[in-house]
C-alpha cells in the first residue's frame, strides 16, 4: 500500500471505508515495545527501501520507534535477521550474502520437483 509520503510500502495500512479513519504500521505494531506509530514517521522510514532492494525470503524485520540525539525527532530504527543463517543482517538492503546460494523452498501450491 502507499504511504502518505508516496513510497509503496507492505507493512502500511490504512482504512478509510465508509467514515473509518485508521492508519497504522504494521511492523511497528508486531514489534514488541515498538513504540507509538505517527504518518510522519513514513517519510524517512527505511523499511520500503529495503523491501524493494531485498526480495530474500529469509529476510525478518523489525521496527522500532526512536528517539534522535537530543530527544528533538523520532525517527523508524529496524533491525533485520537472517532467518536461515540465524544472524543479524547489518545491512538490510544487501542481507546476509549466503542466501543466494540457497534454493527457495517451494510454497504449498507449487509442484515439488521430483
Amino acid at each position: 500500500m502507499r504511504t502518505p509520503y508516496g513510497a509503496e510500502c507492505p507493512f502500511y495500512f490504512e482504512d478509510y471505508y465508509r467514515g473509518r479513519s485508521a492508519q497504522a504500521c504494521r511492523l511497528i505494531e508486531r514489534t514488541p515495545g515498538g513504540g507509538t506509530w505517527k504518518p510522519y514517521l513514513c517519510a524517512t522510514c527505511p523499511v520500503p527501501r529495503i523491501v524493494r532492494a531485498n526480495a530474500c525470503p529469509y529476510l525478518a524485520l523489525e521496527a522500532r520507534v526512536v528517539k534522535t540525539w537530543l530527544g528533538l525527532r523520532e525517527q523508524v530504527r529496524v533491525y533485520a535477521v537472517c532467518t536461515l543463517r540465524l544472524v543479524e543482517v547489518p545491512r538490510p538492503e544487501i542481507g546476509c550474502g549466503e542466501c543466494p546460494r540457497h534454493p527457495i523452498p517451494p510454497t504449498d501450491g507449487e509442484r515439488h520437483p521430483g
